[in-house]
């Protein structure tokens, strides 16, 4: 969803500051319920019980008020259904401290949203439900979500929760820019090689202008950007439980970075993710990689700006998504959890989601959401839209969904920037990071 300047893509990076202080928590609370213990949640369900099942949506006020009138609506389709809403935290960030804290006292919801990366912790809180079984009836349309979504909505083999937001990474450039600098615009067959040729031609740092930029906080947002290279180049981020990502592929993806960073000085390196996006939209950079959440802030700068896939390497264009999840819990009441996944079900149904999704400016969760009337609105409103709702075909893989990730992220993110500011080089950095998460991974 979209939150204040800059909150989608700290939000989408969020969860892992948090997910680590609270893990242990989750861990230690998980002897009541458990995911997978042979019983169905909603077995014994019946459609017609009064019930009251609460609904923690993780919004701000404006789309708060949108997700309260859908649950009113649904009320009116379904009279002995009371769906009661709240944001659940003041900070999306919190919620996973205060679902930990819900599942100590049993005041935990029967609906939260999620940021993607806490699904590993929240399925070992052994307070979620099991919806593999569920999502498999056709009527569901689990295939019309996309991949990447689907497979951050599982831990291990169990489904967890239902995709709540989708989105991807593309190339957004300023066409003005280019013009000045008498370049052709990119396109969806640019190579790493075309990136870096158009960054070192549009940069003059010695009057405070780059071609393009890349976090160097150490965040997820330093690392999950480097995914993609990795990805094109045939690597992998784990093999098992194993690292993975210190691979030759690794050591070629974050060379391409490196070359541009130390040899050309044609990125902005921002030390704390919230310099980039205004620096763009001021016309400082020529070109991000970033996301859909950037689009409402592009149209309130009324910059002349493009938006094209990623380049690719070898004509493998993969890009990385940050899907978050609405995750239903289990409250040992069959009634709720029925009640929970026919909610969700309609929430993220086709119809539904074109008033929610699109409503607030997100990317619709399903592929045959293009049809609607809604759809044309938002692409005609944020120009852009149709290609990251394009570039979904892209986003192929999924990031971990390992309770250890957020702290392997860390140790990536972190060598990343050191072989970005010229401390280290690619090989030993990444290497290094391996050596420092294995242990995390293992225990997970």
């Amino acid at each position: 969803m979209r939150y204040s300047t800059h909150g989608r893509r700290r939000r989408v990076l969020a969860g892992l500051a948090t997910a680590a202080a609270t893990a242990l928590a989750l861990s230690a609370c998980s002897g009541s319920t458990s995911v997978g213990n042979g019983k169905d949640a909603a077995d014994g369900y019946d459609p017609k019980a009064t019930v009251e099942i609460t609904w923690w949506t993780g919004q701000t006020t404006e789309a708060e008020k949108k997700a309260e009138e859908l649950a009113a609506e649904y009320h009116r389709l379904h009279p002995n259904v009371t769906v009661k809403t709240s944001a659940g935290a003041t900070v999306t960030d919190d919620l996973l401290t205060k679902l930990s804290a819900g599942f100590t006292s049993d005041t935990y919801p029967d609906i939260s949203y999620a940021f993607g990366s806490w699904a590993g912790e929240l399925a070992a809180s052994g307070r979620t439900q099991d919806l593999s079984d569920y999502v498999k009836d056709p009527a569901f349309g689990w295939d019309d979500f996309p991949a990447a979504a689907r497979e951050t909505a599982t831990s291990g083999d169990t489904v967890i929760g239902v995709p709540a937001l989708v989105d991807n990474i593309a190339l957004i450039y300023n066409k003005t820019m280019f013009d000045a600098a008498k370049l052709p615009y990119p396109t969806d067959d640019w190579t790493w090689e075309d990136y870096r040729a158009a960054a070192k031609k549009l940069s003059n740092p010695a009057k405070n202008y780059y071609g393009s930029a890349y976090s160097v906080s150490g965040s997820e947002d330093t690392t999950w950007h480097l995914w993609p290279l990795l990805w094109q180049h045939g690597g992998k981020i784990l093999d098992g439980k194993k690292p993975a990502f210190n691979s030759d592929a690794g050591v070629a993806a974050l060379e391409t970075l490196r070359t541009m960073a130390v040899d050309d000085k044609s990125l902005y390196l921002d030390q704390t993710d919230e310099k980039y996006g205004p620096l763009f939209w001021s016309g400082r950079i020529g070109m991000i990689m970033s996301g859909p959440w950037e689009l409402l802030e592009l149209a309130n700068h009324k910059l002349n700006y493009g938006v094209t896939q990623l380049p690719g390497h070898n004509g493998d264009h993969q890009t990385v998504s940050g899907p978050d999840l609405w995750v239903l819990f289990n409250h040992d009441d069959p009634n709720r959890a029925g009640a929970s996944r026919d909610f969700i079900k309609w929430l993220t149904s086709k119809e539904i989601d074109a008033k929610w999704n699109l409503a607030i400016g997100n990317l619709p969760l399903r592929s045959s959401e293009q049809s609607t009337p809604e759809f044309a609105s938002y692409v005609k409103q944020y120009p852009g839209g149709q290609k990251f709702f394009e570039n979904l075909k892209n986003a192929k893989q999924a990031r971990p969904t390992l309770a250890g990730y957020e702290e392997m992220s860390r140790n990536v993110g972190d060598a990343i920037a050191k072989v970005l500011q010229g401390a280290a080089q690619p090989k030993e950095a990444l290497d290094e990071a391996a050596k420092a998460s294995a242990g995390v991974l293992e225990d997970s």
